[in-house]
């Protein structure tokens, strides 16, 4: 898929509050923890290239994961092909993780998706997603998140999101 034009989409405000123990890491830190790549993305708001990114064509069953503050963002059972070169997601696991701004660089209006804890640039947002899935497409760089395997997410302190793999009563009979 191509980037479309400016969409009527208008994110919703958010009305959860999410608590932050711990303070933000300082930009020293991040520069040490984060690959250049992952820094210009999430901090600079840069756009890594379409197409060779590691989570475009990732099908492991798992979550993903803010690279600065760790918080879940995205499941694997809501993510689909695009066809465009980044992964993409029909919603985020927590809405009051995700906050939608107005974006009008490089001649465009867009919706650009920021972590809420982690002020991370992680993308944006096209209305031009699966109809039967909501419309939404999170159109998300891979150099912003993090994956966490289903087998690996009780270890990494993340059991709590196992529910999201769990059977609905629908599929159950």
């Amino acid at each position: 898929m191509s980037e479309p034009s400016p969409a009527p989409f208008t994110p919703k405000p958010m009305t959860a509050k999410v608590e932050n123990k711990h303070p933000a890491p300082t930009d020293e830190e991040l520069r040490k923890r984060l690959t250049p790549l992952q820094y210009s993305v999430t901090r600079e708001n840069a756009t890594e290239r379409p197409f060779t990114n590691e989570y475009w064509k990732h099908h492991g069953e798992g979550i993903y994961v803010d690279i600065i503050s760790g918080k879940p963002l995205f499941s694997s059972k809501d993510k689909f092909d695009t066809e465009c070169g980044w992964p993409g997601f029909t919603k985020p696991i927590d809405a009051a993780e995700v906050k939608a701004l107005a974006d009008k660089t490089h001649g465009m209006e867009r919706v650009e998706v920021r972590s809420r804890t982690g002020e991370a640039h992680l993308g944006h947002v096209f209305n031009d997603g699966p109809k039967e899935l909501g419309g939404l497409r999170y159109c998300i760089n891979s150099a912003a998140i993090r994956f966490v395997p289903k087998e690996k997410m009780t270890e990494a302190g993340y059991a709590k999101w196992l529910v999201l793999f769990e059977p609905k009563e629908a599929e159950k009979n």
